[in-house]
Formats: structure tokens, sequence, C-alpha cells
């Protein structure tokens, strides 16, 4: 997890939790921004993309060179102003599992 803040020690304004994966069929390890949250009062002014450039140092620290993010398309275009791009080919799917009582 990642913090960002607009003065030391003052409270955070953004966070990024990125997690490690392996890609077993490519041999290698991945990262994925698990989440990226920046207070609404602080949005434009360059946490969200301090976030990101702290992530890929941690990635290029760690040798992984592909990063990963799933996002809504209210997020999408963040993103994309920081390089990302869309994946061709990839399809997301999803299942809720029910809990018994």
């Amino acid at each position: 997890m990642l913090a960002a803040r607009v003065e030391p020690g003052e409270a955070p304004v953004g966070v990024a939790v990125l997690a490690f994966r392996l890609n077993v069929s490519a041999g290698a390890s991945f990262a994925s921004i698990e989440d990226l949250y920046v207070s609404p009062g602080v949005r434009g002014r360059g946490a969200g993309r301090t976030l990101i450039e702290a992530v890929e140092e941690r990635c290029r620290a760690r040798g992984v060179s592909y990063v990963e993010v799933q996002t809504d398309d209210e997020g999408a275009p963040f993103y994309e102003a920081c390089g990302y791009e869309p994946e061709t080919g990839v399809r997301m799917l999803s299942r809720s599992v029910a809990f018994d009582d």
C-alpha cells in the first residue's frame, strides 16, 4: 500500500493498493493495481499521478514490467492519461458466491 500526502506528517489524501502476482503461463511476475483512491477535494492536483509513479517505481525495483488495472468508465480516462491502454481480447468474468447460513 502506498499513500500520498500533501505535506509530510499530514493525513493521507490518497492511497494505492498494489499486488504482485506470478503469471504461471508467462513464467514472470506482474503487478495489479487493486485500488487507487484520491480524496475528492484534492483530485486534479497530481496526487493520483504521483501514486501511479510510485507504483511504477516499485515495479521497476522488483523487475516487474507489466502492470494491470481494472477500472470503471469513470476511472478509465485517468489511467489512459497516465499511459495505460485498454487490452483487446481480454474478457472479465465474475461470479458471486453464496454463503450458507
